[in-house]
């Protein structure tokens, strides 16, 4: 028998596993029951769903919808503009809060995933068919004033996030206009520097964490060129807080990074070609009264693991950077304006047969809060310029999104 999703057999394992686990954890949500587990943790369950309805003039990457950052050439010209909807960006977050444990230690632990797994199948129905996919997965280790973090979690590339209704797990600019990073399976040492009474709040991060490149070559085993390096990703990052006399905060962070691929791969006949990626990321964001900016800027070299150089794979050196101001007008309303930009050195783009040699992003959006709703309007704008001959491609995108958290 065959699916209306065009696929054979029944439902993937992981669409199973949600549809259980929803039907065991929904209902006693509903009558305010404590949701039990298998040891002497604690269970919160939360995470949001986001409907979004779109139309854009343009084919985007990575896809249309809540996951578009710039768009795909070439240049759409008759019948451009589509209208759509996507709720991929619909996230669950289980956070497991463990006992203390011999020694004082203190264990956590989060699972999280949302619905950007791709669709389950390429028949007729299989668009209303998302799969879902694993985005966070670590047991923290908690001693006095470090947590050890072990298994896929954030890197500390990952900095300030845009703030926006629709993009979500694709933030604005993220792989686009100067903000990269990116999870992956590690350990990670966060250490709180400051005391209580200390007028700026302190943290070091270091993290260790497994080297990748261009995917793993196929679905089922990693290990492949470029992943198959002995030299871990190696990032460090401080992070500094704190209020100023007139009311407001402030934060900034610095990050550094490098890694080694192997482009050959495990075991090849031919010499050694390692590629060292680098990358400095500097961030900031302030806010006072209802007015808030952010934003962040890099320079990095070889880090398309880590969607840095327009999400390009080659020895790339690029920049970029984005900025985002945002106002307050009341409890329920507030306003946002993001401008970004990526900018990798041509001569490596052609060299390394990429094409991307330029991205610019203007967005600019409105919500309105009441209680665990959101409900936002925004429109993006994205020129994308490739090539030697650069020829720019332009896309817009207008969505309107409703989100409930819980």
């Amino acid at each position: 028998m065959r699916d209306p999703g065009g696929k054979a057999g029944s439902p993937s394992g992981a669409v199973l596993a949600v549809t259980v686990l929803c039907l065991l954890v929904w209902p006693a949500a509903g009558m305010a029951q404590n949701v039990q587990t298998g040891g002497g943790e604690t269970l919160t369950v939360k995470g949001f769903i986001i409907a979004s309805f779109f139309a854009q003039n343009q084919n985007f990457v990575f896809g249309n919808g809540q996951s578009a950052e710039f768009p795909a050439p070439p240049e759409f010209t008759t019948d451009e503009w589509f209208l759509d909807g996507d709720v991929r960006n619909t996230r669950i977050t289980l956070a497991f809060s463990g006992p203390e444990v011999e020694g004082h230690f203190k264990l956590n632990a989060v699972l999280e995933a949302d619905f950007f797994g791709g669709f389950n199948g390429a028949g007729a129905f299989s668009d209303e068919q998302q799969i879902p996919r694993l985005r966070l997965a670590y047991v923290d280790v908690i001693k006095g004033k470090t947590t050890y973090r072990i298994g896929q979690a954030w890197t500390p590339l990952f900095g300030n996030v845009p703030a926006s209704p629709t993009h979500v797990a694709f933030p604005l600019a993220y792989g686009s206009a100067g903000m990269v990073g990116w999870r992956f399976p590690g350990l990670y040492i966060y250490r709180n520097m400051s005391d209580a009474d200390d007028k700026v709040a302190k943290k070091l991060t270091f993290a260790l964490f497994r080297g990748s490149w261009s995917g793993p070559g196929n679905n089922l085993n990693s290990g492949s060129a470029g992943n198959a390096s002995t030299t871990p990703q190696i990032e460090i990052r401080g992070d500094f807080s704190g209020k100023t006399e007139g009311g407001g905060s402030w934060g900034v962070y610095l990050v550094g990074h490098y890694d080694q691929k192997d482009l050959s791969g495990a075991n090849a006949t031919a010499p050694n070609d390692d590629l060292d990626g680098t990358a400095v990321e500097f961030g900031a964001k302030y806010s006072k009264g209802a007015f808030s900016i952010q934003g962040n800027a890099y320079q990095g070299t070889a880090i398309g693991q880590q969607f840095g150089q327009i999400t390009q794979f080659g020895d790339i050196s690029s920049w970029g950077a984005w900025i985002q101001p945002g106002y307050q007008f009341n409890k329920n309303w507030s306003g946002h304006l993001l401008y970004g930009v990526d900018d990798p050195d041509d001569a490596d783009v052609l060299a390394a047969e990429a094409s991307r040699v330029e991205n610019e992003m203007i967005a600019a959006s409105t919500q309105y809060k009441i209680g665990p709703y959101v409900f936002g309007i925004e429109w993006l704008h994205d020129t994308v310029t490739t090539g030697a001959e650069k020829t720019e491609t332009e896309g817009d995108q207008l969505s309107f999104s409703v989100w409930y958290k819980f």
